[in-house]
């Protein structure tokens, strides 16, 4: 069985040497999709009967270790050292450094390595992260997925 929840937050970004509009400093309404596959849950008396997981865990966890932090920052490449300065020189700005260019798939990339380990099977139910579905628009996204 795969179940998806999804959450959604806002961030900016840009793409440093970009041949479009996009190498400027913009932001998007980012929607991210995580899918977990996993039996059902069957031991009678659990809160979590009759699900793989329960929807509510599902995305506490997205969002302690990946939207919380992503949302309302700049997501910056750190080599992309002019707009890194400018950002440390702004008071309490929210800036979260990547290792990759913030593209939808790099972040995509990301966000699956930050989750993999955080969906535990706890039940032995054989959960496990199988898709992370980074939306940039609502007509483009990215998904990073279990090889």
């Amino acid at each position: 069985m795969q179940i998806t929840a999804r959450l959604e937050f806002d961030a900016g970004h840009r793409i440093p040497g970009h041949k479009s509009q996009c190498r400027n400093l913009h932001g998007h309404r980012y929607a991210i999709e995580i899918t977990l596959s996993g039996d059902i849950i069957r031991q009678e008396g659990l809160s979590e009967q009759g699900m793989v997981m329960d929807f509510s865990d599902v995305k506490a966890i997205a969002r302690r270790l990946v939207v919380d932090k992503w949302d309302h920052a700049f997501l910056v490449y750190r080599g992309d050292r002019v707009v890194v300065d400018f950002l440390a020189s702004l008071p309490d700005h929210k800036t979260v450094i990547m290792e990759d260019v913030p593209t939808a798939e790099n972040m995509a990339a990301e966000a699956f390595r930050l989750l993999d380990a955080a969906y535990r099977d706890i039940y032995g139910n054989h959960l496990k992260l199988e898709r992370v579905r980074l939306f940039e628009t609502p007509n483009s996204w990215a998904d990073a997925v279990r090889s």
